[in-house]
């Protein structure tokens, strides 16, 4: 009887280290899987507003623009222009409902040699005059810079 015991005890011992190991490999909630953003990656928004409608912004809420002399894959904003429109370089972010991963990339700045966010080849920026989660003071500046939303048609 004890044997039979001591058996089962290791046979369950056995079954369980297996189980455990199987968890290990199977994807976490904080893994990115498949393409699926992570919970650790800080999402982007769709917000809105009464004078811009839907737009695109930061995870805090700041409002993201792109500067109509730019070329898809090329920043034009150089120099003075990025003290005004600083780059969004964000690393690892989740792309809010309406917008496809696949239209997010990065590209290398000429000037600086870093990463800069892109919408469908064209780079980000921010606006130095919003100061708080909301502002879209930037759109329409000397008409060339405009917020992004997932209707946006980009100069050819």
């Amino acid at each position: 009887m004890k044997k039979w015991m001591v058996f089962s005890v290791f046979m369950m011992v056995l079954v369980l280290a297996a189980c455990g190991n199987e968890a290990n490999d199977s994807p976490q909630n904080d893994q990115v899987v498949n393409g699926t953003a992570d919970e650790k990656a800080m999402p982007l928004k769709l917000m809105e507003s009464e004078t811009t409608g839907e737009y695109l912004a930061d995870s805090k809420g700041m409002t993201l623009y792109f500067f109509k002399n730019d070329k898809s894959g090329k920043s034009n904003c150089m120099g003075d222009c990025l003290k005004k429109w600083p780059p969004f370089m964000e690393k690892d972010f989740a792309v809010p409902k309406g917008f496809e991963e696949k239209d997010f990339g990065t590209m290398k700045r000429e000037d600086t040699g870093e990463e800069q966010v892109t919408y469908k080849g064209f780079p980000l920026y921010y606006f130095v005059n919003d100061k708080e989660a909301g502002d879209v003071n930037g759109e329409g500046v000397k008409n060339v810079w405009y917020i992004v939303n997932n209707k946006t048609v980009f100069p050819k």
